[in-house]
């Protein structure tokens, strides 16, 4: 792909944007903010603190060398081939299950306008709608997640504004909410525990942004663009779920929110506008396709990489912009992890789906890390400033961060199986490494040692005496 033709930093960020803004945020900040009550706040500041520092990390990386694969490629480069081995497949499984299971939801949401057809065949056939339309390539897929983002940015903008309304008393046989159910009560009920709780969640809300970095490969002028979709993205992202956070606290009580239902749609139905609720539906739906079509464009990129590197069967390489073997692939796995939903047992499947959240703080983690031994070693990439400030202290900051929301999964409901499951994924993934490239290697060199050169008398051509 020519330089000229690749993604701009607009269509970038639009693609991050349309990863990240999904179920997580939409479903999942319930739980989030029940947990921290109107302190939410500061956990969405600080969870954008710690998205641009790892994207500022990834960022500098990148512009150094925008290579296809991203972060697992800077890990191999710098600690061994194990380690993005290891990453590279993590990554993947996760990110596979997480899909399945979003699949599973958007098929519970379109049931309701058509009932007739059974979940699992919706579910089926969201994949591979999914799949197919990532075949079209990066710049058309880019436009439709362009689409499919401004439908959920424009819903978000269109809850501010009928928030808003709501607090000053503008809509019509409605009293002025104000300052409402802030007066009642207090900043952070659950206290610093409280906050910490809603971390994970708020992080699986940021959840989704590398996918910048494995679109690299493919942007216009990597070392201006990705620094610049980096920097529109945050800025985004962390203006707009505050905004939206904001707006919402002085509607609800935070402690009625349910995990079971969307916290607009609960702010909105106490506050009479039940027919605004109702097209939240809509936007759920289109903001689980908009993830899953990004989701499976990174899908394709990271097998690519991982054949490439000798890490996936040769069968997968393509030479193609798009890596259509590995998209397919990827479309394949989902297509049997969204089966596997339906033919085991509600809880095993459940135990495997958590380890999805488990596989992106891994892979963060992983950036951070990496990030550090690249600086220490190159310092700062040729063709650009350094991105991340105050290294190596904000590095060390944002790992030791990462590292606390990981450890703290087992006393979030519903995450602590992603932990055990995570690293039981780890542990298998470096098994195999061990199996399939450790191993033969070691027998090589078994049978080498034993291979001993014959007597002069039995050779053909004796060696020269000179």
């Amino acid at each position: 792909m020519k330089q000229s033709d690749g993604l701009s930093a607009g269509q970038l960020t639009m693609l991050a944007l349309g990863t990240v803004v999904g179920g997580s945020f939409f479903l999942g900040s319930s739980i989030a903010i029940r947990a921290a009550g109107p302190a939410i706040l500061l956990s969405f500041i600080l969870g954008g603190i710690l998205v641009y520092l790892i994207l500022a990390a990834l960022s500098e990386m990148t512009v150094a060398d925008p290579k296809a694969g991203s972060f697992r490629t800077y890990s191999e480069r710098l600690f061994g081939p194990w380690l993005g081995f290891m990453v590279g497949w993590v990554y993947w499984t996760g990110l596979i299950l997480a899909m399945s299971s979003e699949a599973t939801a958007a098929s519970i949401f379109l049931r309701a306008w058509i009932p007739q057809v059974p979940l699992q065949i919706l579910a089926i056939l969201i994949v591979i709608a999914v799949t197919l339309l990532n075949l079209l390539g990066a710049k058309l897929l880019s436009n439709l997640e362009g689409g499919l983002a401004s439908i959920k940015i424009g819903a978000l903008i269109g809850f501010i504004g009928l928030a808003i309304a709501l607090i000053l008393g503008l809509v019509p046989q409605e009293a002025p909410v104000g300052l409402g159910a802030l007066v009642q009560e207090p900043f952070s009920p659950g206290g610093i525990s409280g906050i910490a709780g809603s971390m994970l969640i708020v992080l699986f809300s940021y959840a989704g942004f590398e996918i910048i970095g494995l679109a690299a490969s493919e942007a216009r002028a990597p070392h201006k663009t990705i620094p610049r979709a980096i920097t529109y993205t945050v800025i985004a992202l962390v203006g707009l779920y505050c905004v939206v956070i904001a707006v919402l606290l002085p509607l609800i009580p935070t402690g009625t929110l349910s995990e079971e239902q969307s916290p607009f749609v609960a702010a909105l139905n106490v506050n009479g506008l039940n027919w605004a609720a109702d097209s939240i539906n809509v936007v759920l739906v289109s903001a689980i396709l908009s993830t899953m079509l990004a989701s499976t464009f990174g899908l394709g990129r990271m097998i690519r990489s991982l054949a490439d590197a000798g890490h996936a069967p040769s069968v997968l390489k393509d030479r193609g912009d798009i890596p259509l073997r590995g998209i397919l692939f990827s479309g394949a796995a989902m297509l049997l992890s969204v089966s596997l939903g339906y033919i085991l047992p509600e809880r095993i499947y459940i135990f495997l789906v958590s380890a999805g959240g488990f596989s992106l703080l891994f892979a963060y983690v992983i950036i951070l890390i990496t990030h550090y031994r690249h600086r220490k070693i190159n310092g700062c990439p040729p063709q650009g400033n350094c991105q991340l400030a105050g290294f190596p202290f904000s590095s060390l900051l944002a790992i030791t961060g990462l590292i606390i929301a990981i450890l703290s999964m087992p006393f979030i409901p519903g995450q602590g199986s992603g932990l055990y499951v995570g690293l039981m994924l780890a542990a298998f993934y470096l098994i195999l490494y061990y199996l399939f490239k450790i191993l033969p290697g070691k027998k090589l060199l078994k049978i080498t040692a034993y291979a001993k050169p014959l007597p002069d008398k039995f050779r053909r051509n004796k060696p020269s005496k000179k």
